[in-house]
């Protein structure tokens, strides 16, 4: 089998940097959420949490140098239960902290249920550039079928609200697949975000993760033929409307795909700071780690003060090309398969049994200068996957 030219074992290049900040509480609780979220009871400690926050990434400066970040994600939880002044107070705790790209993307999350058109506002102004709203669907009944708190006229509100306070970068997540939902029902929940005209779209399937409430007690999904009309119909229309689908669940319109989750899907390295935060590191050598952080907020606020992390692993050249194939391959276009050596210090030869076996069951592209999952492989992404797992 030829391989790609540059097989760049030697080609050392600094691997792209970016922050992930979690705050872990919501108003309620999703009965399909499986993020490490929780209800929101007392008055919130704001100023307590954002503390915890950059004391956690002052330990995380300490361990290695660090590039610029390109990126900055707050997510939750419901991050929009924190008011401007305290988003305001974590971002110029960041820029002291972190040298940051000129081009700095900061997304911040919102529920559109706990949306005010002051504190869209005061978010911009501290600096976020980026929403995310939780719309998930634009049907009162399935909203009310997910557990959400807010209605469709909420949501729709929330979209306008941030346009009006300034926002020209904006995502909407929406779910089709949802209980009692229909083929007409998903597309029009479709055909309204699409209206709207955001900048980008996460159009996801509804699954019932472990350890949730609908995985205990499971609600009456559409079959899969009604899931694969959904998913085709709604590719078409997204893309007539001059949405490109860029990865499993993403689209953007041209030059508005998010580049922290870019990142990622790149194996890119992150921070994670913040309740049951993940973070993954490469150190000089390619000796990649990934850690995480308590997920109890009372636990990560104790443990944050003494710099303590709840777990902390090194990838093991075994492990290494699946974990950078979960990533790359939910990429529609895949990566250039330099980029396989340049994030995992392993060669495209260490792979070519397993390359030649995707390629050979048309799950891969033949160019060998790409690792790009075929329409047939992006179908069956966990079959593909499997390929690449130790033995």
């Amino acid at each position: 089998m030829n391989h790609a030219a540059a097989d760049p074992v030697s080609e050392a290049r600094p691997v792209p940097l970016s922050l992930y900040v979690h705050i872990p509480w919501c108003a309620r609780k999703c009965p399909y959420c499986d993020f490490n979220s929780h209800a929101a009871r007392d008055p919130l400690d704001q100023a307590g949490y954002v503390d915890a926050l950059l004391l956690d990434l002052d330990h995380e400066t300490m361990r290695q140098p660090l590039p610029a970040v390109g990126s900055v994600f707050i997510g939750g939880g419901t991050p929009s239960l924190f008011d401007g002044a305290a988003i305001g107070r974590l971002l110029d705790g960041v820029a002291r902290r972190l040298t940051l790209a000129a081009d700095l993307e900061i997304t911040l999350e919102a529920n559109p249920g706990t949306a005010e058109a002051g504190r869209f506002a005061d978010y911009l102004g501290a600096g976020v550039n980026r929403l995310s709203l939780g719309v998930q669907s634009l049907d009162d009944r399935r909203l009310a079928a997910l557990g959400r708190i807010h209605s469709a006229r909420e949501a729709l509100d929330a979209y306008r609200m941030a346009r009006a306070a300034g926002f020209d970068n904006i995502n909407l997540d929406l779910m089709y697949g949802l209980p009692g939902q229909a083929l007409d029902g998903a597309l029009e929940d479709l055909r309204q975000v699409v209206a709207l005209g955001p900048e980008h779209l996460s159009w996801y399937q509804l699954t019932l993760e472990p350890n949730t409430l609908f995985h205990h007690h499971p609600p009456t999904l559409p079959d899969d033929d009604t899931l694969a009309g959904m998913m085709d119909a709604g590719q078409a229309m997204l893309a007539e409307a001059g949405y490109r689908q860029y990865e499993i669940s993403a689209y953007a319109q041209a030059g508005r795909r998010c580049r922290h989750n870019l990142n990622y899907w790149e194996f890119g390295d992150y921070l994670g700071i913040g309740a049951g935060a993940h973070g993954k590191l490469t150190a000089p050598g390619s000796v990649i780690r990934r850690r995480s952080k308590q997920r109890q907020p009372a636990a990560y606020i104790a443990a944050a003060a003494q710099g303590a992390i709840h777990d902390e692993r090194e990838l093991d050249s075994t492990d290494l090309p699946v974990e950078f194939f979960l990533n790359a391959l939910r990429l529609n276009a895949g990566v250039p398969a330099q980029l396989f050596g340049q994030r995992t210090g392993l060669s495209l030869q260490d792979i070519a049994a397993p390359l030649a076996r995707a390629r050979a069951q048309g799950l891969i592209g033949t160019d060998a200068s790409r690792l790009q999952p075929t329409p047939l492989g992006l179908r069956y992404l966990n079959d593909l996957l499997a390929l690449f797992e130790p033995d």
